[in-house]
């Protein structure tokens, strides 16, 4: 049984090509941080367009609960009245962010260098992901962490008093990681750095800049250094959320894989640290051509026209490309079964702490439905057999996770025979209207 309620058993089956416009919700990372910067800002915040999912809903209660005013005035149309950086009250409840590990973790680095204390907890998925990762800076602040063995939810953090600024070099590459560190610098005295080895999804930085606080960004020895002054007046502003590349994924991804299809998906980020799917799929002879490029609400974003490409490639994604598209490696795997030749995506080990093992997950559902595939801890290889080559026929395990259901959503809808999902439940927590998009585009996706 899902922990959303009852489980969601859903099939997909191949139909006819898919036609139309796409129009995918705003971006999750944005719209997560919309509502924690507009809650550490004085005056009034409005955001257009922002991603109404669980996980954002989630973190817009989290910030009531801070003691910002939070209010819906339409579709996609919120204000925040923020109490400024510094300014969270104590919460008198457990702060419960459902599937979101974004959601958490940054909110966790927002209130470490308050003197209050907070107990967050989430669902099943959530309960099993390790907050060590960000945990571990967050006392560097002065800031401590008591939860469940091995650094897992619930847990309480009780905020710094007194925090001392800090230089942390992020170990592994990750935007939640650095964001954290980067928000609870906000309340600190002088100068906190972040530093990165590899990049990642940049976010973060250009809406604290956006929002009024001072950053600088250096190249030292370790890597590049983001540079944040603290206790700044943070200044509201008008947001305008553009559209999420990785809900985008999954639409762009079924028209590259079932024959005849031609959609638009107006409006999609193209921002360079999230934008690795669609160079890879370029690259793999996806027929997709980027319309009107454009900057909204400080990220570039265009219009993408995708038409069916039945003649994929497979080749090996450069390892450096991860960061820029970890979410979106299991759709990736669906385009490659459906490919001529092997995919091999190394450096993937990230897969594995997301909200479930993602590696595993599409290996063991991907191998059901009859693709030959290849795994280590830090690598999956997928053996394509061409368009409409897969034979499917089987129900694949989601394992209380919004894109591995997608993904084999997708699969299905060019495979020999019908692919199940045991829950889609939880595609709720990103991407609400996905259902009732892809019905309108064409595609033959059912409950039950």
């Amino acid at each position: 049984m899902s922990v959303h309620g009852e489980s969601v058993p859903m099939t997909s089956r191949r139909a006819g090509p898919l036609k139309g416009v796409a129009e995918v919700p705003g971006d999750k990372s944005i719209s997560h941080r919309a509502l924690i910067l507009g809650a550490l800002s004085v005056g009034e915040t409005k955001v257009t367009g922002l991603l109404e999912g669980q996980d954002v809903l989630d973190t817009a209660k989290a910030m009531r609960a801070f003691g910002a005013e939070v209010t819906r005035h339409g579709e996609g149309s919120w204000s925040v009245h923020g109490v400024g950086v510094g300014g969270f009250a104590e919460p008198s409840d457990v702060i419960d962010c459902g599937n979101s590990g974004t959601g958490v973790r940054l909110i966790m680095g927002t209130m470490a260098t308050s003197p209050i204390t907070a107990t967050f907890t989430g669902d099943a998925s959530l309960r099993k992901r390790p907050m060590g990762r960000v945990t571990d800076p967050l006392s560097l602040f002065g800031a401590r962490a008591y939860g469940r063995s091995g650094g897992r939810l619930p847990m309480t953090i009780v905020g710094a008093a007194d925090p001392v600024p800090v230089r942390y070099v992020v170990p592994v590459p990750s935007a939640q990681v650095k964001s954290a560190v980067l928000l609870a610098g906000l309340n600190a005295p002088g100068e906190t750095v972040v530093i990165e080895k590899e990049p990642t999804r940049d976010h973060s930085e250009r809406m604290l800049k956006g929002f009024g606080a001072t950053l600088r960004f250096e190249e030292v020895e370790e890597g590049r250094a983001i540079i944040l002054t603290g206790r700044p007046e943070l200044l509201p502003q008008a947001v305008a959320v553009p559209r999420d590349p990785s809900s985008a994924a999954f639409p762009v991804c079924a028209a590259l894989i079932v024959d005849g299809s031609e959609i638009l998906v107006p409006g999609v980020s193209q921002n360079p640290t999230r934008n690795g799917l669609y160079v890879t799929l370029v690259e793999m002879g996806a027929n997709i051509a980027f319309e009107n490029p454009r900057e909204e609400g400080g990220e570039p974003v265009a219009d993408l026209r995708v038409r069916f490409s039945g003649d994929l490639k497979g080749i090996e994604v450069p390892e450096e490309r991860a960061a820029s598209m970890i979410d979106e490696y299991p759709i990736l795997s669906v385009v490659a079964a459906y490919a001529e030749g092997t995919t091999v995506m190394r450096g993937v080990k990230e897969l594995r702490v997301k909200e479930s093992d993602r590696i595993d997950a599409m290996a063991r559902g991907l191998e059901a439905c009859g693709v030959k595939i290849e795994e280590d801890e830090d690598t999956l290889i997928v053996h394509g057999m061409g368009a409409g080559g897969v034979p499917g026929g089987a129900t694949c395990k989601t394992h209380i996770d919004h894109r591995i259901a997608m993904s084999f959503l997708v699969l299905g809808l060019a495979a020999k025979n019908a692919v199940s999902v045991d829950d889609g439940s939880p595609i709720a927590t990103s991407f609400p209207v996905f259902e009732d998009l892809m019905a309108g585009l064409g595609a033959e996706i059912a409950r039950g």
